[in-house]
């Protein structure tokens, strides 16, 4: 189960951490950003995927995805005695989005790659860093896989391990090193958010997958589309 959601210059959420339990409720008034946070965890779970790029272009690309506003909030912006709108900028912007569940965390962070004049794919967001680690919140003594761009290494019962130096910037560690060996906590947490399921676009027309004629097995879990909902029921 999930007990945290952290999401970080996304759309309309500049910095928000929300505590999670077994079931959530979001309401308020249209175009406050409630979908956001629907839309930033199914970005989590294409991560695991190995298709977070490939969401980011559906989305209209990581450029169009991030905060609009300023990088801080003044303490006028906060009471409404002023708008909030943006301004220059003195960091390079990225996108962070990350969960904690009953044994582990995970944070992603992507931004866009330096000019390059040899690709036809400069807009397409790098993934910059990610981090799993052990426990119901982040310490760096508690981090078990540390990748900041190409390189990943994770910690072993000695000091850190390097075990990759070239991972490629659009592929996630969940795809590239996930290893039941050497990386056990990568492997599970990557099959934990493979099992998470979204019903947002789930088909009732007549050739929907849920009205077809399927051929029934056990199903604990409704798949997206609902084409196994007969046996689920």
């Amino acid at each position: 189960m999930l007990t945290t959601l952290a999401i970080g210059n996304y759309r309309s959420v500049l910095n928000l951490t929300v505590p999670l339990g077994p079931l959530n409720v979001v309401t308020g008034a249209n175009g406050s950003g409630k979908s956001n946070l629907y839309r930033a965890l199914r970005l989590l779970a294409a991560t695991a995927r190995d298709d977070v790029i490939a969401a980011l272009a559906a989305e209209g690309g990581l450029e169009s995805t991030f905060w609009a506003g300023p990088e801080t909030l003044t303490k006028g912006m906060r009471n409404g005695s002023v708008p909030v709108q943006g301004g220059p900028r003195q960091h390079s912007r990225r996108l962070r989005l990350g969960f904690n569940d009953e044994d582990y965390g995970y944070l992603i962070e992507l931004g866009l790659p330096k000019p390059d004049a040899t690709t036809a794919f400069n807009l397409d967001p790098e993934i910059k860093r990610e981090l799993i680690w052990a426990g119901s919140g982040y310490r760096p003594a508690t981090t078990l896989v540390d990748r900041r761009g190409p390189l990943v290494k994770i910690r072993g019962e000695g000091p850190w391990q390097v075990i990759s130096e070239h991972l490629n910037s659009f592929d996630s560690l969940f795809s590239q090193v996930a290893d039941a060996r050497t990386t056990p906590e990568v492997v599970t947490l990557r099959e934990r958010i493979r099992g998470w399921r979204f019903y947002d676009h789930f088909r009732t027309d007549q050739d929907a997958p849920a009205r077809q004629v399927q051929l029934g097995t056990r199903t604990p879990v409704l798949h997206h589309d609902g084409r196994d909902l007969a046996a689920a029921l």
